[in-house]
């Protein structure tokens, strides 16, 4: 999805986050829903078309200037005869205003690497190094094991941001190359979790208990843990989901701290670009002071909280 250079609030010092596309949840506050899919994405933003049609002059698909009405006929059955947008990016080329954007692109994992090693030496002075974000990177199992392993074997820093909902043992080799893994943890009531993401929470209950397993790959310690809650407000805001959720993080991960990240809504224009309709209309953010009541109630049952801001 994209290679975010000097970023300073996914671990410690400056870093490069990676963001991969592909993800099991659907959660419907998400900020980032171009990463739903793991294929390549060209989004389209109505206001800055001015209608000129260079994009569907070098399209090789034949796929007009409309790129919504292309997608709105997709989710049901193709009535336009054109194929489907095959993401080359020509029409990102052509657009003299930009009202055509590349969201998701096929880059090689090689690649990938060489992109980090430029920025090395911020890494070096900062205490920094490389988070890999999504999307899910867990989605992708085998081109995180590459990647991470060829950044471990070279003396990078990495962490990892993560919904929980993978196969643990297929990436415990990624995970204890870790230096830092946030862990999603969106709602303890099963079905509610189920409501707001599309599945249940049970998988990532268990695989964040099973954090607690994880050595480091030369033997050394383990990956710091950092539980993350998303507050959403009308959601998951409420002080007995806090207290619960920071009780189940002290009992299976006593070291882990937590740290609660207020709701925005600043992936707002990514849903315009991709088509999609944006329906947070029923969230809020929580203000400064229910915000510092919940930490509190965290910190009540004895966990650490965090903060990286």
């Amino acid at each position: 999805m994209q290679i975010q250079p000097f970023s300073v609030n996914d671990g410690e010092g400056i870093r490069t986050n990676i963001f991969m596309a592909g993800c099991p949840l659907r959660c419907r506050w998400c900020s980032n829903p171009e990463g739903f899919e793991k294929k390549e994405l060209i989004g389209w933003y109505r206001r800055r078309c001015i209608g000129c049609g260079a994009c569907a002059a070098v399209c090789p698909q034949g796929i007009g200037i409309d790129l919504d009405a292309l997608i709105a006929c997709e989710r049901e059955v193709s009535k336009t005869g054109h194929d489907s947008c095959i993401g080359c990016g020509a029409c990102v080329k052509a657009c003299p205003e930009d009202a055509r954007t590349r969201m998701v692109t096929l880059m090689d994992a090689d690649d990938v690497i060489r992109e980090v090693h430029r920025h090395r030496l911020f890494y070096s002075y900062s205490g920094g190094g490389v988070t890999f974000s999504g999307g899910e990177a867990t989605s992708q199992p085998e081109f995180l094991d590459y990647v991470s392993r060829g950044l471990y074997d070279s003396g990078y820093s990495i962490d990892l941001e993560t919904c929980g909902c993978f196969d643990f043992e297929r990436v415990r080799p990624s995970l204890e190359r870790m230096d830092l893994i946030f862990m999603d943890l969106k709602h303890m009531d099963p079905e509610v979790h189920r409501k707001y993401t599309g599945v249940s929470n049970e998988r990532i209950l268990d695989n964040m208990a099973r954090l607690s397993s994880l050595r480091h790959s030369d033997g050394h310690g383990c990956p710091e843990i950092v539980i993350r809650i998303p507050v959403i407000g009308g959601v998951n805001s409420s002080e007995e989901n806090i207290m619960a959720s920071a009780s189940f993080v002290h009992d299976v991960l006593p070291d882990a701290r937590m740290e609660l990240l207020p709701y925005h809504s600043l992936g707002k224009i990514k849903y315009e670009a991709i088509g999609l309709p944006f329906e947070q209309d029923d969230f809020y953010t929580p203000g400064r002071d229910e915000m510092k009541k919940l930490r509190g109630i965290v910190a009540a049952q004895g966990v650490t909280v965090a903060d990286y801001r």
